[in-house]
């Protein structure tokens, strides 16, 4: 990906050719060499390409996006035997492309690339800076984990910022180029540093603030996170609420878990994308989810049920699937397990035999249930989509748990 900022700009370049030709061809009929174009062999466009990136390369971005280097120009140069006659060219800028061009190419810009054009000038800062781009970008990295606690702990942030006083414009530096030291390239920071001045701090309630945020780890944010602490074997097919914050040096997080019991803070490092989601649901740990699903809890559906080792513990959400009741033969044609008030939940990653491997609830009294041995219960949510599950099934254990 190191080459992509001169992929974005050899698209620009190629909108600016358009614009020259456009000004200096004719409505006149084509000549005759025009038509034989097509016929030029596939080399010469290589040459031409490999031109232009050599081209960006030692060219650097300026008010007027491109200044040229020493050693290059855009002079048309006519040749003859004893005179040379040069005619310059007229600048154009960038943003001189027509709306809908500059607005297409804007879209397709990565965040690096958005954040280093908003560096540019004025014009490019307040379009490359607004929610419209940003929404997408946001959607696509972060949607899967961030949910709407997390989306209020951010709310909250900033209105304790702003009640602080902390988003004082004239006592703080751009946000930009505070959290600039959170992308890898060298020169998207000076550009950061370079517009740092208080008259264009980015707005902290804007989703690109959220994003870079997000991206420099300095915002903690509620999600949860399948089996906790390493696969710790306790943990296995579960999924808790932490805290998380984002590495962008390992494309990892770090987990930090809430006190229970005994237990102080843990803190899990490395986390991958892969074991984090947003919360199903809207319920706190420490409270219990009211279910609205029991009666349509079926043998074979899969669920997801909240589990506590006892009262001072959080909630986690366990996996299992509903199973058939001991009376019950499973066969299809006379199973009546659907119409009985005591629902069978089973977690086959335990043993047969083991005390956690089933445990029965009532379909239409349903609470919290349980003991101090066992553990306690709670809220049920049943899967419905395949990727639901076989999330769950990714995860499943190596060897069956005792």
């Amino acid at each position: 990906m190191e080459n992509s900022p001169y992929v974005m700009f050899f698209f620009l370049i190629s909108c600016l050719s358009f614009i020259f030709l456009s000004k200096s061809l004719s409505l006149k009929p084509l000549p005759q060499w025009a038509g034989e174009m097509r016929l030029l062999p596939i080399w010469f466009w290589k040459e031409i390409t490999s031109f232009s990136v050599s081209w960006l390369r030692n060219s650097r971005v300026t008010g007027n996006f491109f200044e040229i280097p020493p050693k290059m120009s855009l002079k048309k140069k006519t040749l003859s035997s004893k005179v040379e006659n040069v005619e310059e060219r007229e600048e154009i800028s960038v943003l001189d492309l027509p709306e809908l061009t500059l607005e297409c190419i804007l879209e397709r810009l990565p965040p690096v690339g958005l954040c280093s054009m908003a560096g540019v000038c004025s014009s490019l800062r307040d379009r490359c800076r607004s929610d419209h781009h940003w929404e997408k970008h946001m959607k696509q990295k972060w949607g899967r984990v961030i949910g709407d606690a997390a989306y209020r702990n951010w709310k909250w942030h900033i209105a304790s910022r702003k009640d602080s006083g902390i988003l004082d414009p004239s006592k703080q530096k751009s946000l930009v180029g505070s959290l600039s030291c959170a992308w890898p390239f060298s020169w998207i920071r000076s550009k950061f540093h370079s517009s740092c001045k208080p008259r264009s701090s980015l707005p902290f309630d804007s989703i690109m603030s959220w994003y870079l945020s997000l991206e420099s780890g300095k915002f903690w944010f509620p999600a949860q996170v399948y089996n906790r602490e390493h696969g710790h074997v306790g943990f296995m097919l579960s999924c808790y609420d932490a805290e998380l914050s984002y590495d962008s040096r390992t494309d990892t997080f770090r987990a930090r878990y809430p006190p229970h019991g005994r237990r102080t803070i843990v803190i899990e490092e490395g986390v991958q994308w892969d074991r984090l989601r947003a919360p199903p649901v809207d319920t706190s740990p420490h409270d219990l989810h009211v279910s609205d699903c029991l009666n349509d809890l079926r043998p074979g559906d899969h669920i997801e049920i909240q589990w506590r080792r006892n009262k001072e513990f959080p909630y986690g959400w366990w996996y299992g699937v509903v199973g058939h009741l001991e009376s019950c033969d499973g066969n299809e044609n006379h199973c009546r397990c659907d119409n009985n008030d005591t629902v069978m939940l089973e977690f086959n990653q335990y043993t047969p035999g083991s005390r956690w491997r089933r445990a029965a609830i009532n379909r239409k009294e349903h609470r919290e249930e349980g003991n101090e041995a066992d553990g306690f219960y709670g809220g049920i949510i049943k899967l419905n989509t395949n990727e639901e599950f076989s999330m769950w099934k990714q995860l499943w254990p190596t060897e069956v748990l005792e």
